[in-house]
This record gives structure tokens, C-alpha cells and sequence, in this order.
């Protein structure tokens, strides 16, 4: 078997790259992606143009390198992007700049607001009656700091 390895180097690569992109789908959670593809393409440009083994293997090196590298610089911009949502999973952080009415008399500067179909608890130094109109400004805890909205 190794003897065919050696006539027919393509076979190895294509054998190996099949095999890491298998090893992949088991779960190697991208590890093995890039990889299976180098030796993939290794294997194609050898069965097109025969390379010494020791040509086939630095270019599988160098291809895997090459991808991995795109891959994560990929992923970087892509996570860069979504980066200016941090308030994800924070329910009240992505309350902030959103109008409300006030449902109940402010007490010792407490109150609560209405938003959409739910009530939150709310802390305002402003005076303010029922039905008035706030803009959240901030969250504190399940807190929201609201100041009366610009007329």
C-alpha cells in the first residue's frame, strides 16, 4: 500500500484531505476545516502536475497556514462588526434612547414606565405626572433612569 502511496502521491493527499474533512464533520469545530482542504488541493495539483514529496508537502504546510490565517482574519472582521452591540443578552442596555409613558405617580423619585406591553421600574429626579412622556437615559440594575422627553 505504501509502495502506491509513493507512485500515485495524489491518491495520499486526496485520501488525507477526505479524511480531515470526515474528521470535521465528527466535530473538530473548525480545527481540521482548512487543513482538509490544503491537502485537498494539494492532492488536485498533484494528480495535474506531479510534485516531489518534499514540494507537496510544504505546499500543504503553506496552504494550511495560508487559510487558517484568512479564516481568522475573516472571523476577526466579521466579530469586529458586531462588536458595537454590547448590550446583547442585556435587556435593559438595549432600552436605552427608547420613549415610554410614566403609568403611576412618582414616589420618593420612583415610578413606573411603560414599554411596549410590559411595565419597568424607573428612578427620575424630575417631577412627573401620569402619562408623561420619558426617554430612557441609562439602567441601573432592573432599574431604568428615565428624564422627561424634549417638547
Amino acid at each position: 500500500m505504501l509502495h502506491d502511496f509513493m507512485a500515485n502521491p495524489h491518491v495520499f493527499w486526496l485520501s488525507l484531505g477526505g479524511m480531515l474533512l470526515a474528521a470535521e464533520l465528527v466535530g473538530a469545530s473548525g480545527y481540521l476545516l482548512w487543513s482538509g482542504v490544503a491537502a485537498a488541493l494539494v492532492g488536485a495539483v498533484t494528480w495535474i502536475l506531479p510534485l516531489p514529496w518534499e514540494w507537496s508537502g510544504t505546499a500543504f504546510a503553506l496552504l494550511t497556514i495560508l487559510a487558517a490565517w484568512l479564516w481568522w482574519k475573516w472571523l476577526n472582521q466579521r466579530v469586529d462588526k458586531s462588536a458595537g452591540n454590547s448590550a446583547l443578552n442585556q435587556r435593559g442596555q438595549q432600552l436605552v434612547g427608547t420613549h415610554a409613558t410614566v403609568l403611576e405617580p412618582v414616589t420618593n423619585q420612583f415610578t413606573r414606565v411603560q414599554i411596549g406591553d410590559s411595565s419597568w421600574r424607573a428612578i427620575c429626579v424630575s417631577p412627573l405626572n401620569v402619562g408623561d412622556k420619558v426617554v430612557i437615559t441609562g439602567v441601573e440594575g432592573a432599574t431604568l433612569r428615565v428624564e422627561p422627553e424634549a417638547r
